[in-house]
């Protein structure tokens, strides 16, 4: 099995600084704060900024959050509407390219990326009311409290991304 969530990233994460041990409760009502949060980090921010070593810019970040938000959110509708919990992985290299990150405004990523996120909050406090079980291809079972901290930990790690990022604006 592919290692994902705290085996991978660290407990803490090592980079971002997230805890997991946070409740899926309140992976939740952090992402429900998404879109404040990304206005007060990008306030000024053209959306083109980009800072090696990291592969994208400030704009694709956040169209990155919201289609992961947004994929999520489809996959764990497909155990709850059509009881179909199988998921595979997604090369989100390959997403960017074809919905064209790099070409999208950044007031346009952070409005899609705020309707994913409430979608997301929405679909996943069901998910976790009804016990909701994924079976992905490389991780194995992923139960709602697994999707919400890891979906949680993904947002707030590219957020921290445009935070260091942002960080050499004077």
């Amino acid at each position: 099995m592919e290692p994902w969530g705290a085996a991978l990233y660290g407990d803490p994460c090592e980079a971002c600084g997230f805890d997991w041990s946070l409740t899926p409760q309140e992976a939740l009502g952090w992402v429900s704060g998404w879109g404040p949060r990304l206005a007060e980090v990008t306030a000024g921010a053209e959306g083109t900024e980009r800072r090696p070593p990291r592969r994208w810019s400030v704009t694709e970040y956040v169209c990155h959050v919201g289609d992961n938000l947004r994929q999520w959110s489809e996959r764990v509708q497909s155990a709850l509407l059509a009881q179909q919990p199988a998921v595979g992985g997604y090369d989100p290299d390959a997403l960017a390219a074809a919905r064209g990150y790099a070409a999208l405004p950044l007031p346009v990523a952070a409005w899609s990326s705020r309707l994913a996120a409430t979608t997301w909050v929405e679909v996943l406090g069901r998910a976790l009311h009804d016990n909701v079980e994924l079976q992905h291809v490389t991780r194995g079972t992923q139960t709602a409290a697994d999707v919400a901290r890891n979906n949680c930990h993904d947002a707030h790690h590219h957020l921290w991304d445009i935070e260091q990022i942002l960080s050499l604006r004077l």
